[in-house]
C-alpha cells in the first residue's frame, strides 16, 4: 500500500510542473500591462518602463518563468503588486476560508448525493425514484450563480433567516454559530450541482450491484434487507463512486470562484477576481496554483480511499 501511495505521489510531480507552465503562460496571454494598472493616472511611459524594470517584467517570458519557478521551489510565490505583501501570506490566509466553504460543500453533497442515489436505486421506478430523479435533473441544470442570487433574495432579503454576504458579522459575532449562519447559503449553493452528479452515479452503481448473484444469495439466506443494502451493496457501489467524489472536489474548488463573488466570501475565489481585474499576475498565479494543487491532492486521496475499499486494486 505504501508503495502505491509513493508511486502516486511521484506521478503528481510532473502534473504540478505542467500546472506551473499552464498557469504562467496563460496569465502572460491576458491583455493589458500590470504596470499601467498599478500606476493608474500616473502611468506615463517613463513610470511604466521604470516599474516594469523593478518588477522584472522587462525580461523575456522564459526568463520570467525560470525566475518564478526557482523562487517557487524555495517556497516563495513572489510579492503581490496591488497588496504589497507576500503572495504566500495572502493565499494562505484566503485558502483557509475557501477550504471551509469547499469542505462543507463537499461533505454536504457527498452525504446527500449518496443517500439520494441509494434510495432512488432501492425504489427503482417508484414514486420516490421519480421524485429524486426530477430533483437531481433540476439541480444539475440550475446555474449555481443564479441559484445563489435566488437564495439570497428569498432567505436573506425576504425572510431574513441568513446573512447575505461575508464570513462573519461586521459587528459582534465571530464565533462558530455566526460562521455557520454565514456558511449555510454559499455551501448549499455550491453543493447542489455536485449532489446531483453524485446521486445519479450512485444510483447507477447501486442498480448494477443489486443485480449481482451474491446479492440474491444474501437475500436468499434471509439477511435483513437493510443489511443487504448498506453492508453489501452500498459498500461495493461506493468503490466506483469515490473517484467521482474526488472529481467533484475539483468542481467545488473551481465553483468557489464565482460563489465567493456572489456571497462576498473572503476566500481565494474573490481574491482571484480582484487580482485579475488589477492585473496582479503573481497573485493570480499563486492562487490558481494552490487551488490546482489542492485538486490534485483531493484526487490522490480519493484514489487511496478507493484502493483501501477494493483489495483487487492493490
Amino acid at each position: 500500500m505504501m508503495a502505491y501511495i509513493a508511486r502516486r505521489l511521484l506521478a503528481v510531480i510532473p502534473v504540478l510542473f505542467g500546472l506551473t507552465l499552464i498557469v504562467f503562460f496563460i496569465m502572460a496571454l491576458i491583455p493589458g500591462d500590470p504596470a499601467t494598472a498599478i500606476l493608474g493616472s500616473y502611468a506615463t511611459p517613463e513610470n511604466v518602463e521604470r516599474l516594469n524594470r523593478q518588477l522584472g517584467l522587462d525580461r523575456s517570458l522564459p526568463e520570467q518563468y525560470l525566475i518564478w519557478l526557482g523562487n517557487l521551489m524555495q517556497g516563495d510565490l513572489g510579492r503581490s503588486y496591488s497588496l504589497n505583501r507576500p503572495v504566500l501570506d495572502e493565499v494562505t490566509e484566503r485558502f483557509g476560508a475557501t477550504l471551509i466553504l469547499a469542505g462543507t460543500s463537499l461533505l454536504l453533497c457527498s452525504i446527500l448525493g449518496l443517500l439520494a442515489g441509494v434510495v432512488s436505486a432501492v425504489r427503482q421506478y417508484g414514486l420516490t425514484d421519480k421524485i429524486v430523479t426530477f430533483a437531481v435533473l433540476i439541480g444539475i441544470s440550475t446555474p449555481s450563480f443564479w441559484l445563489g442570487l435566488l437564495l439570497i433574495l428569498v432567505f436573506a432579503v425576504q425572510w431574513r433567516l441568513f446573512p447575505a454576504s461575508g464570513m462573519y458579522a461586521i459587528y459582534g459575532g465571530g464565533d462558530l454559530p455566526d460562521l455557520l449562519r454565514h456558511l449555510f447559503l454559499p455551501a448549499v449553493t455550491l453543493s447542489v450541482v455536485a449532489t446531483g452528479v453524485i446521486a445519479r452515479l450512485t444510483r447507477t452503481a447501486m442498480l448494477e450491484v443489486l443485480r449481482q448473484d451474491y446479492i440474491r444469495t444474501a437475500r436468499a439466506k434471509g439477511l435483513h434487507e437493510s443489511r443487504v443494502i448498506w453492508r453489501h451493496a452500498f459498500k461495493a457501489a461506493l468503490v466506483g463512486v469515490i473517484p467521482v467524489i474526488g472529481i467533484q472536489a475539483g468542481f467545488v474548488l473551481g465553483g468557489a470562484v464565482y460563489i465567493e463573488t456572489v456571497f462576498q466570501w473572503p476566500g481565494i475565489g474573490s481574491m482571484l477576481v480582484t487580482a485579475i481585474s488589477t492585473r496582479d499576475l503573481l497573485l493570480v498565479q499563486g492562487g490558481v496554483l494552490v487551488v490546482a494543487a489542492a485538486y490534485v491532492l483531493f484526487n490522490l486521496l480519493a484514489d487511496v480511499a478507493q484502493t483501501l475499499l477494493d483489495p483487487r486494486l492493490r
